[in-house]
């Protein structure tokens, strides 16, 4: 049973240096099959089609849950076999509570509540849940997995500049809610109506609805619009040396050799250099 279990293990983790076996194409036609359900959640909102191809779409709904349902249960049921899951219960909790146990559990989950819900206006909500099958595509791919290893290593830091964002937003769309609210009380008639005109101000959209009329709210709708080109480059410079770290960690692992003997590790560009 454990080798079997093993085997299972291996064909459903993706390593993206495998270029064939059994493996290859089970991961190959999973990420076929994430991509035609793309284009069926697309398709399928759309009145003509959905009411013509109404029975295909709900054939391959089946068909498409049935195969991620056995692989989600494959994959926990083979999970252990991997040195984070090792435990054969709280290993198995683990994955289930993990972020790619949860994506899998939230692109089948709407379809099995459906056939016992009867709050259909609850169900119609939960239907948004499939948008989750677009995340699992990214298991298949090595380039969004470098994005998710870039968010990972620099989630700190993106989540202090974010929350300077926010805070930022906050106070600045208060002082304009306090300054334009005599003058504009349609308009700035809340805090959170401000707040909309801030993230119109500050990612300079201007959607025209609201703007500022008095000369210190103009003064401060000024500020807004040139602080936030400055503040909105500081997570993607946070992206940008994520990446960079990325590339280079990458290619540094590609020349690296441990000796199989005395567990060196040796560069190859450093014993080329040496040789000559």
């Amino acid at each position: 049973m454990g080798t079997i279990r093993k085997e299972v293990n291996e064909v459903l983790e993706i390593k993206f240096q495998r270029k064939r076996g059994i493996s290859f194409v089970v991961n190959i036609s999973l990420s076929i099959l994430i991509f035609l359900n793309t284009v069926a959640i697309i398709l399928h909102t759309v009145p003509s089609i959905s009411d013509k191809y109404n029975k295909f779409f709900l054939d391959f709904e089946v068909f498409s849950v049935a195969i991620f349902t056995v692989e989600y249960l494959l994959r926990v049921w083979s999970c252990v076999e991997q040195p984070e899951y090792r435990h054969w219960f709280f290993g198995r909790v683990k994955f289930v509570f993990s972020a790619w146990g949860i994506i899998d559990f939230l692109a089948i989950f709407p379809f099995f509540y459906s056939y016992f819900a009867t709050d259909l206006g609850f169900v119609r909500i939960l239907r948004i849940l499939r948008i989750f099958r677009l995340f699992r595509v990214s298991r298949y791919f090595h380039a969004l997995r470098v994005i998710q290893n870039v968010v990972k290593a620099k989630k700190e830091e993106l989540l202090l500049s974010m929350s300077f964002i926010v805070f930022l937003l906050l106070i600045l769309s208060s002082l304009v809610f306090y300054i334009e609210h005599d003058a504009q009380p349609e308009a700035f008639s809340s805090i959170p109506d401000s707040l909309w005109w801030g993230v119109n101000a500050m990612t300079t959209v201007g959607y025209g609805d609201m703007h500022p009329i008095t000369p210190l709210g103009k003064v401060l709708g000024g500020l807004m619009a040139i602080l936030g080109v400055s503040i909105f480059a500081l997570p993607t410079g946070i992206m940008a040396s994520g990446f960079a770290e990325q590339i280079r960690g990458r290619r540094t692992n590609q020349g690296k050799v441990v000796c199989p003997h005395c567990g060196e590790t040796y560069y190859l560009a450093e014993r080329h250099k040496a040789h000559h």
